[in-house]
Parts: structure tokens; C-alpha cells; sequence
């Protein structure tokens, strides 16, 4: 905490600011917002810079306005990462299925293969864990071009079953949110058949569908041996989008079966 607090001291000084200097500013700071917790008195600035006090999130944020530093930077000198928000999300266990609210915002790293065995063919299955020659950390801002941001991300519960086995509890499932349509029809087995992510008066729920008229029935997997639900639509419940793509475990079969 005192490391960070002189880094902020430091860049105090690389501009030339006065404690006086700094209290003004975040005066005005808090003037704009109407809110005095951006004010930031001289004693303190003080503990902030010499008694590794921790500020507050608005005397932050003034700090960071007032230095031109990045808001994120700084609290990593705290030892808080944001990079790590989605990875301790997934750390907690919740029983419920729920949509992630983490952004794409580009900040941080990630740990990726930066070099692979040449003699690999893709067209096969192949055990990539031995084909990686190398692993290296690369900034999350060169993943971009996947345009991970034009999609929404859920989290099926784990305790929710209504798909397994095609969806695990436990996974993290992409959504395309442009397919909100509902689609009665046209598929040739149940791998074809859309999966669809929905926010109703209770939470949200994972699963086929039927749409008759006005009424919407949730349609689990047979071998869930969980039941249909039926909503109006869409008074009662809404289509967030379909779901278009999976990140899953496979041994979740086994921790059901020895609940049972």
C-alpha cells in the first residue's frame, strides 16, 4: 500500500502539483458531481502518499482524473486486477443459471500458446496439450479481432440441469443476442435444434423452446428428467438470444449421479 501511495506521490510531482493544487481540483471534482466524497483534504493526500492509507473509490477516481492516470493501472498498484474479475467470478459456485455482466474492455492478459508444433493438422482431432511448443502471456486488447464484445455470456448454474447432458452445469455459454427470434421448426436432430438463454420473472432458465401464440414452453432435455415450464410471451418472459457456442466440463455426469 505505501508502494502505491508514492507512486501516486510520484506522479504528483512529474506535474508539478502542490497538496493545495490537488485539493482544489478534486474540490471541483466533487462540484461537478455534486458529491463530496471526490474532495480529497491535504492531511489526507498525506496518508495516501506517505501512510499507504487506502483512498476511497471517488478520491481514486480524482486522483486518477487529476494525474491523467489509467484507472485500472492504479488499482493494480492496490493489487486489485481487473484482468482477474471474470477468473474469480467463475471461482464462486452458484447454483443458479445467470447471465456475466464482466466486460470486454481489453485490459490485462492472458495466458495463450504463442508457438505450436509445425507438423500440426488441424483437419484432425488432436491432443493439443502436447502440440504447444511455448506459452506466453499476450495483451487482451490483440484478441479483439474475435469481436467478443458483439456477444453476451451466461453462466449455466450448478444445480441447473434442464440440458445435460448437451449442456453441462457449469458452463459458460456464448450468446448471440441478435437470434432472438423463436424457431418452431427445421432441424433434423436435437443437435440442430437452438438452445435459447431467457430472463423470466424468476431469473433466467437455458433450454428449447416452443412458441404457440402467446404461449412460450421451456422444453428441457429428455434425459434431464427435469419438467417444461410455460410462460406468456412475452409478458412473462424474455428472449435474451440462441445460444452459439459452449465451454463445458464432461464429468459433471458423475457428480450427479452420486447425489442421487
Amino acid at each position: 500500500m505505501e508502494e502505491a501511495g508514492q507512486k501516486l506521490k510520484r506522479a504528483r510531482e512529474r506535474l508539478n502539483l502542490r497538496y493545495r493544487d490537488v485539493e482544489e481540483a478534486s474540490n471541483q471534482i466533487a462540484a461537478r458531481h455534486s458529491n463530496d466524497e471526490f474532495s480529497i483534504a491535504l492531511s489526507r493526500l498525506a496518508d495516501i502518499e506517505n501512510k499507504g492509507t487506502v483512498p476511497t473509490i471517488y478520491r481514486l477516481y480524482a486522483l486518477c482524473a487529476i494525474y491523467r492516470l489509467d484507472f485500472n493501472e492504479v488499482l493494480d498498484w492496490y493489487g486489485v486486477n481487473m484482468a482477474h474479475l471474470p477468473t474469480d467470478g467463475a471461482a464462486v459456485e452458484i447454483q443458479r443459471t445467470h447471465l456475466i455482466g464482466f466486460g470486454a474492455d481489453g485490459y490485462g492478459d492472458m495466458q495463450m500458446p504463442l508457438a505450436l508444433d509445425p507438423g500440426i493438422d488441424l483437419r484432425r482431432t488432436t491432443f493439443l496439450s502436447r502440440m504447444i511448443q511455448r506459452w506466453g502471456k499476450l495483451p487482451v486488447s490483440l484478441l479483439n479481432g474475435l469481436d467478443v464484445k458483439n456477444y453476451r455470456y451466461a453462466y449455466i448454474g450448478s444445480e441447473d440441469w434442464t440440458m445435460y447432458p448437451l449442456l453441462q452445469p457449469g458452463s459458460l455459454i456464448l450468446i448471440d443476442d441478435a437470434h432472438r427470434k423463436v424457431i418452431n421448426s427445421g432441424w433434423s436432430n436435437e443437435f440442430e435444434r437452438p438452445i435459447y438463454f431467457f430472463e423470466h420473472r424468476k431469473g433466467f432458465a437455458c433450454s428449447w423452446c416452443t412458441l404457440n401464440e402467446s404461449q412460450l414452453v421451456l422444453q428441457p432435455h429428455p434425459s434431464s428428467m427435469c419438467y417444461p415450464e410455460v410462460f406468456t410471451y412475452p409478458s412473462e418472459i424474455d428472449v435474451v438470444g440462441q445460444v452459439i457456442g459452449v465451454a463445458m466440463r464432461l464429468d459433471q455426469g458423475k457428480r450427479r449421479r452420486s447425489r442421487t
